[in-house]
């Protein structure tokens, strides 16, 4: 093993408000951060973020500190890297089935290489010269609360926003839909809608059909994952276009993904590296969604900013034209410092930023 030290730590993050999905309210969201950290040079890190959520992750049964744990020592720490060239075969002997727990795992090792503490993937972005575009995320609740929620974003200049259906009354929600189109045409804005897996199979090219009335750009996961005949039936009804999100998650081999892509004709895909398994693995459903000619985009899955900064450096590979599910981390009360701020609809990052390290000593 080279002369590394490794801890880590859990941090719980509080919402500012009551966070609605079609699986529940969310109120709080546990992280676990792993530190690496050079014995001779103290001051090269390397810090990386597991956020395992609850309905998704894999690995949320053995959420906990002592999970994280066991999954930290269960790593080859022998073939640690010297260089970014080495990472793929480190990340490869990285047991499966725990997405955010390998996630956090590539993400310190990316930081810890790159020796510059914070800058995971050197780019136009991380440099401060190049921005992202973005969705303003609108979560549900009351449709006051919605409302309220897309009145802020449009003020801050959004020409895209993505609304989480499914959790109220369907006819309020297209109430909501209607009125906001009735405002704004499409060459004016981007209107994306998330089902999160809400709708039953029978009703759901019924809603299809009253969504696409409204020009809405697409539906993500209308539909639970794991109904690979009734998603494929759905997407080759050509209604609206679909997005699968939560349906890729648990499919880390090519030949798992090129199987559900042969199978769902969607349109495109929903890529969120913590919940798939690091930068690595995003990156092979990218090629894998590219071959099959679908279009995709990269989305955050309620990381703290440290884990948010490396998801959009990395989104930022990729010099995306469309506009990408990220943000700031403004949904919680204690999150950490950030050097990502949005400017109309599009996220910015300051290279000059000092990262805050959220890290206690506790060595494994």
């Amino acid at each position: 093993m080279f002369d590394i030290s490794v801890s880590y730590q859990k941090h719980s993050l509080q919402f500012h408000f009551e966070a609605g999905t079609s699986r529940g309210i969310l109120t709080e969201k546990n992280s676990y951060f792993i530190q690496i950290k050079n014995k001779k040079n103290p001051t090269q890190i390397g810090i990386g973020e597991a956020g395992p959520l609850r309905g998704l992750s894999p690995e949320f049964e053995d959420e906990g500190l002592a999970g994280f744990e066991k999954y930290i020592k269960s790593a080859k720490w022998e073939l640690f890297p010297e260089n970014l060239e080495e990472i793929p075969l480190f990340i490869s002997h990285l047991p499966l089935g725990y997405p955010s727990y390998k996630f956090a795992i590539e993400m310190a090792v990316y930081d810890y290489i790159q020796a510059k503490n914070g800058i995971y993937f050197n780019n136009p972005f991380s440099l401060g010269k190049r921005t992202i575009p973005i969705n303003g995320l609108i979560w549900m609740g009351k449709p006051d609360f919605m409302e309220d929620q897309i009145e802020q974003k449009l003020a801050q200049g959004y020409t895209c926003l993505k609304l989480k259906i499914g959790a109220i009354d369907f006819d309020q929600e297209l109430a909501i839909l209607k009125n906001l189109r009735s405002q704004f045409p499409q060459e004016k804005l981007i209107i994306r809608v998330d089902a999160n897996g809400a709708f039953s199979t029978q009703e759901a090219a019924h809603k299809l059909e009253q969504l696409a009335k409204l020009d809405i750009h697409s539906i993500e996961q209308p539909i639970r994952a794991g109904l690979w005949n009734a998603m494929a039936e759905l997407c080759q009804e050509n209604i609206l276009p679909i997005a699968l999100d939560e349906e890729l998650i648990g499919l880390e081999s090519e030949e798992q993904q090129n199987q559900l892509l042969d199978k769902i004709p969607a349109d495109y895909l929903i890529i969120k590296p913590s919940l798939v398994g690091g930068f690595s693995a995003s990156h092979d459903w990218i090629q894998a969604a590219e071959k099959h000619d679908m279009g995709w985009w990269i989305t955050s899955a309620l990381e703290s900013n440290i884990g948010l900064q490396a998801i959009a450096q990395f989104t930022s590979e990729y010099t995306p034209q469309i506009p990408q599910g990220l943000g700031t981390g403004s949904l919680y009360t204690n999150n950490f410092a950030s050097g990502l701020s949005i400017q109309r609809g599009n996220l910015h990052f300051n290279p000059n930023f000092i990262r805050v390290n959220p890290f206690h000593e506790n060595h494994v």
